[in-house]
């Protein structure tokens, strides 16, 4: 097993010696709780997918490395390509008795400088970083004047035309609450190929000046589903600029319709902010 170089898909580096002899049983288990901040723009995703870089399949690898042994990892929530993430969670199992400082460390080193394990800590037995979820939160970045900054290309959306900030937070206040978000998701269909309920519980959800010309969205929701946040951005843009009105929005909405919504974001501007657990972990946020 080998791990190529973040932003190249095929070959490059190897963080590690690529023959590894996993022992046959890794004997008694513990599971543990990550929190795992990482630059999105250098990965195909979070979740492994073959045949190209992801964060999940990074960790893993030089994880595994460091063990000894096989690991499964579960993430809290899955990013697309070029989202970055700041308090993604991911559960695992590993040896009992297992030093997870030097785990830590040992990680921070081998997946530098795109992916950082923030903390690393023994859970539950049953604690499970997707379904133990019970919300999920992103921030969106937009730099709105008309002079680029090269420092936070890689993570905010150049939108040079003014915004009508009010417009676009009074637009927020038909999607509260439980709704089915299929205008503004993409269509997803499980392994018996039926397509995946986009009913979903949106909390909250608020725009701020961040910073003289950068704006800030924050939302927060039971799930997401693939998408959401971003045509939920791009839409509100629009609104912004004066193309859709808050009437507008309610239409969409009940329409059901992917293509009666806005455009998509693009990816560099959203990150996963935090995930809630019922019993909450103070070096979460």
């Amino acid at each position: 097993m080998s791990v190529a170089a973040p932003g190249s898909d095929t070959g490059g580096v190897s963080l590690f010696d690529p023959h590894v002899n996993f022992a046959e049983t890794p004997g008694e288990l513990t599971r543990v709780r990550m929190l795992v901040a990482y630059d999105g723009a250098p990965f195909r995703g979070f979740a492994e997918n073959v045949g190209v870089t992801t964060v999940a399949g990074t960790i893993r690898l030089a994880a595994e490395k460091v063990l000894g042994h096989e690991l499964t990892l579960v993430c809290a929530g899955r990013t697309d390509r070029g989202v970055h993430g700041w308090g993604q969670v991911v559960s695992c199992d590993v040896r009992r008795g297992t030093d997870l400082v030097a785990l830590a460390k040992s990680l921070n080193k081998m997946c530098r400088p795109h992916i950082v394990i923030r903390a690393i800590a023994e859970a539950a037995p049953d604690f499970d970083a997707r379904f133990g979820a019970t919300s999920r939160s992103y921030r969106y970045r937009i730099l709105n004047q008309d002079v680029p900054n090269p420092f936070l290309h890689g993570a905010t959306w150049l939108v040079p035309k003014p915004l009508d900030l009010r417009a676009m937070q009074a637009a927020i206040t038909p999607l509260l609450g439980e709704h089915d978000f299929t205008s503004f998701c993409r269509k997803q269909t499980n392994a018996e190929g039926e397509i995946k309920s986009r009913v979903r519980r949106l909390l909250s959800a608020q725009w701020s000046v961040e910073d003289e010309g950068t704006l800030l969205f924050e939302i927060s929701a039971s799930s997401f589903c693939q998408q959401m946040v971003r045509a939920i951005v791009g839409t509100m843009v629009d609104v912004g600029h004066g193309k859709f009105t808050v009437a507008d929005v309610k239409t969409m909405l009940d329409a059901k319709d992917r293509t009666k919504a806005g455009q998509v974001a693009p990816p560099q501007g959203l990150t996963l902010w935090h995930v809630g657990y019922d019993e909450p972990d103070a070096a979460d946020r």
